[in-house]
C-alpha cells in the first residue's frame, strides 16, 4: 500500500496541480517521484526547467528512470526550443536506448514510446516511429494501461487516415477524462478540435472547453497558439 503521502502527490500529479503534488511529497518524499512531477511539470508549463533537472540529478544516474527523465528533458529542450544544448538529440536517444534495455516492461514501453515521439517530433521520422509506437502500443493493451495507451493513440494518430485518425483522438480524450488525467483531457481536447473540420459544431465545444482548463493549469504550449 502506498504511503499517504505518496498516494496524496500521485493524485494531484493526476490533476496537473504540480506545486501542491511537490509540497504533499515533501522534501523526504520518494525521489523518483519528485523528479516524474518536476518534468512533468516543466513540459506542461515550460516554467520550473532547473528545478527538474536538479531533481532528475539527485537520483541514482545509472537507474531506467534517470536514463527516461534525462532524456525527456532534453527531448522537451529541443520540441520548445528552450535553450537546447548541442547533445540534446543524442542525449534524448541515448537515454530512451538504456531505459529500453529495462526489465520492468512497462518503463521500457514508456522508453519506446518517447523514442518514437524523438523520431517523429524532431527527427520528422515516422518510418521509425512508427514501430516503437506500437511497442508500446502492445505493452500498454496487454498490461490493461489506459493512461499509457492515451499517450501513445494520440500520437500514433496522425499517421492514420482521417476516420480512424479521429476515432483514435476520442479514445485518447475518452480514456484521459475517465481516469481524471486533467492537465492531459485539456491537450487531448486541443488536438482533437485541430482536427475536426472549422464549421463542426463538435470543434467549437471543445475549443471554449479547452481554454479555460489551459489558462488555469498554465499550459504554457497550448496557450501560446490559443
Amino acid at each position: 500500500m502506498l504511503a499517504d503521502d505518496t498516494y496524496i502527490a500521485r493524485r494531484l500529479l493526476l490533476l496537473g496541480e504540480w506545486d501542491a503534488a511537490l509540497a504533499a511529497l515533501g522534501p523526504d518524499g520518494e525521489p523518483e517521484l519528485r523528479a516524474e512531477i518536476s518534468v512533468d511539470r516543466w513540459f506542461f508549463r515550460i516554467d520550473g526547467h532547473e528545478e527538474a533537472e536538479k531533481a532528475v540529478a539527485a537520483l541514482d544516474p545509472a537507474s531506467p528512470t534517470a536514463h527516461l527523465l534525462t532524456a525527456r528533458l532534453a527531448y522537451s529542450r529541443l520540441l520548445f526550443r528552450r535553450a537546447p544544448r548541442a547533445d540534446d538529440r543524442a542525449v534524448a536517444e541515448s537515454g530512451y536506448r538504456a531505459a529500453a534495455r529495462t526489465g520492468d516492461e512497462k518503463l521500457r514501453g514508456w522508453a519506446e514510446y518517447h523514442w518514437a515521439v524523438l523520431l517523429d517530433n524532431i527527427d520528422e521520422d515516422p518510418a521509425g516511429a512508427v514501430p516503437r509506437y506500437e511497442t508500446a502500443l502492445e505493452i500498454a493493451t496487454r498490461t490493461g494501461d489506459g493512461y499509457f495507451e492515451s499517450y501513445i493513440i494520440r500520437h500514433l494518430a496522425p499517421h492514420k487516415e482521417p476516420a480512424e485518425r479521429i476515432a483514435m483522438l476520442r479514445r485518447s480524450l475518452h480514456l484521459r477524462s475517465a481516469l481524471g488525467a486533467r492537465p492531459q483531457t485539456v491537450a487531448a481536447q486541443a488536438l482533437l478540435a485541430d482536427n475536426l473540420p472549422e464549421d463542426d459544431p463538435e470543434r467549437a465545444e471543445l475549443m471554449r472547453t479547452f481554454r479555460p482548463g489551459a489558462e488555469e493549469l498554465r499550459i504554457g504550449w497550448l496557450l501560446s497558439g490559443s
